[in-house]
């Protein structure tokens, strides 16, 4: 994406960053202090005690990473500091900030003209499909006037407001 002329940016806040964070390792922690300190009898429980410990720990340390990046809003689309584009701006259909809408904490949703490959990035955005969300450890204040504005964008291209 072209950066030179940045419209909106949204990175995670540290606060919701690190109890995101710090939840998923808690949990990971207390799942494997667990297995130590009052292993089930059976091994199968102790084997499921583990796996679910280590895949939190693995999620927090994904998360940390993730987190650390900001999404940047240009004329072309939606993309992260680390050159992922989430998606253009001629490929969307709709942004959706609705109630109702399956979408993460301070967030909204993006309905894509066709499918994309799957991506995930834990606290700050996910595609699946045709949905592309965005939002999680986010402040409100900052994905919605990004909302807002890509819907200017997908309605200014789709010539249906003028400009």
């Amino acid at each position: 994406m072209d950066d030179t002329q940045i419209i909106a940016r949204v990175s995670a806040t540290p606060a919701r960053r690190v109890i995101g964070v710090g939840t998923l390792a808690a949990l990971g922690g207390l799942l494997l202090w667990l297995l130590v300190a009052e292993p089930p009898a059976e091994i199968y429980w102790q084997a499921v005690l583990l796996v679910l410990g280590v895949a939190a720990l693995w999620m927090a340390q994904m998360m940390w990473r993730a987190t650390g990046r900001d999404l940047i809003l240009t004329e072309q689309g939606l993309s992260d500091s680390s050159g992922a584009v989430l998606a253009r701006v001629e490929d969307i259909a709709k942004v959706d900030r609705s109630m109702f809408a399956m979408k993460p904490s301070n967030g909204f949703l993006i309905q894509l003209n066709e499918t994309q490959p799957r991506a995930w990035q834990p606290g700050l955005w996910w595609r699946m499909g045709k949905r592309v969300a965005v939002g999680g450890v986010t402040a409100g204040r900052d994905t919605k006037p990004m909302a807002d504005a890509l819907s200017m964008l997908v309605a200014r291209h789709k010539g249906e407001a003028q400009f």
